[in-house]
């Protein structure tokens, strides 16, 4: 009896060696994958500043500077999390008017529009693969579907800390046109995404909290 005690234990000892060891290997790789990212998106903004220079872009004073914007840029689009998934979801925006405040209002518009519509789409994606597991009507599965595709604009109305990217200006004859990128983070865009889509279904669907919580599981 003692002798299978010990082989038992020996063998779950093999095995948490074993376990201990991939999950170290694992951080190995998400950190040389994260370092491979780094060193790409900085040599890849600096060929896209060199480009974007030359067209005549430029940035408000008292900004950080052009190629340290689009440095940053690349960098929050690289990031990526503990489990080597996207960081960041990432938004832009361009829009010409006729002073510099009217187009930065208007690009800050669309690219938070366009921030809302990436968030969506990968919310959507998700909550697709779920459906196909849970017992709906069909009625029901409609109504989630079309839900979560008129989403768009009140995710970018629930949306708070959006970071700032980049600003850049150019005049355009007598206009000025803008070009703005923001970024959200994955994990709070989830959440907030969650939370409008969540509260639109249970005003507009018979699913149980159980199977929107199923649903949401994400």
């Amino acid at each position: 009896m003692k002798t299978r005690n010990l082989s038992l234990l020996s063998l779950l000892f093999a095995c948490l060696i074993v376990f201990s060891a991939e999950a170290q290997q694992d951080k190995k790789d998400i950190k040389a994958l994260k370092k491979e990212l780094k060193d790409k998106a900085i040599k890849d903004a600096r060929k896209e500043a060199k480009r974007i220079e030359k067209d005549d872009w430029y940035t408000q004073p008292g900004t950080m500077p052009l190629d340290k914007q689009i440095e940053r840029a690349w960098m929050k689009e690289a990031e990526v999390d503990d489990y080597g998934f996207p960081a960041y979801f990432v938004g832009s925006g361009s829009a010409l008017a006729g002073t510099q405040s009217a187009a930065k209002l208007q690009a800050s518009t669309i690219a938070k529009q366009d921030l809302a519509g990436r968030i969506s789409s990968s919310i959507a994606s998700l909550i697709e693969t779920n459906i196909s597991t849970e017992q709906l009507s069909a009625e029901d599965a409609a109504t989630i579907q079309q839900t979560v595709s008129a989403s768009t604009e009140v995710i970018s109305q629930k949306l708070a800390r959006v970071i700032p990217l980049t600003e850049l200006y150019r005049k355009q004859d007598k206009n000025y046109e803008c070009q703005i990128r923001v970024a959200y983070s994955q994990e709070l865009a989830k959440q907030a995404a969650k939370e409008v889509i969540q509260q639109e279904l249970e005003d507009k669907t018979n699913v149980t909290r159980e199977k929107l919580d199923k649903l949401m599981n994400f």
